[in-house]
């Protein structure tokens, strides 16, 4: 599918009325996501420093955040919602590298372009930052810099993963390993449940996965026959979570 011409997407605008107030400020001292993101690292202090420089900004379901190769000027911290990242060919086909949830940063890669796209799957509200006022604010917080690099690397770590996944294991693994991974991360805010929200499409999760969506539709409905999972509204319920820990983990 040529996603070049199709689901053309609004460029980064905030939405009035979303983010609650007008000014579009952020309140910093008490984000819900705080705990879960390197501005763990920083006192109440150097919070309130950062939030000098953030900026509200919300999205509307499908609404662009960034594109691929504009100038990259922003840096986002995505503190509700789900957005999905992925890259365009020339050809105009996509593949979508990965899902950022609450607490992960957008933008990181300091090169002059951005590196992919990102949009939002649900109402997004993120913490938007100029990128050159953000990285003067790291110059003089390198515990919070070390968190951020902690970051960059887990997400090298996963597109490491990714590669093995896509590479070595067959279709019905590969969405196993997508659904435990998922849980993972969202554990943080859920304290482990067995419900995986997916606020992506099947297509989102086959252009991840490198498959069809026959072939993930397909892998769905094994699962849930063979009663590891049980397809629920927004997610899916893992019946067996041991079982396809142990899946993901082989």
């Amino acid at each position: 599918m040529n996603y070049a011409a199709h689901e053309p997407l609004v460029v980064d605008r905030s939405i009035p009325g979303v983010c609650g107030h007008a000014s579009h400020g952020v309140d910093c001292l008490h984000c819900k996501v705080r705990p879960f993101s390197p501005c763990a690292a920083l006192d109440d202090r150097e919070v309130l420093e950062l939030s000098v420089l953030a900026r509200a900004s919300c999205y509307a379901p499908r609404q662009a955040m960034m594109t691929q190769d504009e100038h990259a000027d922003s840096v986002l911290n995505v503190t509700e919602g789900a957005v999905r990242l992925y890259r365009l060919l020339p050809d105009g086909r996509r593949q979508v590298v990965g899902f950022a949830i609450p607490g992960d940063f957008l933008g990181l890669s300091m090169t002059d372009r951005n590196v992919y796209c990102a949009d939002a799957l649900t109402a997004v509200t993120a913490c938007k930052f100029n990128r050159e006022s953000f990285s003067a604010f790291l110059d003089t917080q390198p515990a919070f810099l070390r968190k951020l690099y902690d970051m960059v690397g887990h997400e090298l770590r996963l597109a490491q993963e990714q590669m093995v996944i896509i590479g070595r294991r067959t279709a019905e693994e590969r969405v196993v390993c997508f659904l435990v991974g998922l849980r993972r991360r969202w554990a943080k805010f859920n304290g482990g449940s067995v419900t995986v929200p997916l606020p992506m499409t099947r297509q989102d999760i086959a252009d991840f996965l490198g498959l069809t969506i026959e072939t993930v539709s397909r892998a769905i409905s094994k699962l849930a026959r063979e009663k590891a999972i049980v397809v629920v509204p927004d997610g899916v319920r893992l019946l067996e979570p041991a079982r396809l820990e142990d899946i993901a983990a082989g």
